[in-house]
């Protein structure tokens, strides 16, 4: 989900160095038939931002899950949702 969304970003013409964009992941497992099983998947995103690509960056985040082939391969099987820590910074000389 991490290369979709920054993939998206990049489209809209937001370029984000490496450290300004990262993700951590928890993989939530249940036990079914005593059998550990991957039931959800959460994404936590931090991104660091230009203030005024704030609310284009608020649209790729509410779009991109709809368009990452592996959040679509695991729709309907396992639960995948993310949240995100958006700093804005000011413009860089």
């Amino acid at each position: 989900m991490l290369g979709t969304l920054n993939g998206a970003l990049e489209v809209r013409g937001i370029r984000l160095a490496p450290e300004d964009i990262s993700a951590d992941v928890e993989g939530i497992n249940r036990l079914r038939d005593r059998m550990p099983t991957l039931e959800e998947i959460i994404v936590h995103y931090r991104l660091r931002v230009p203030a005024e690509a704030r609310q284009t960056v608020d649209r790729a985040l509410a779009s991109h899950g709809a368009k990452c082939p592996t959040a679509r391969s695991l729709e309907g099987a396992i639960k995948v949702s993310w949240t995100a820590e958006v700093e804005e910074t000011s413009a860089r000389s």
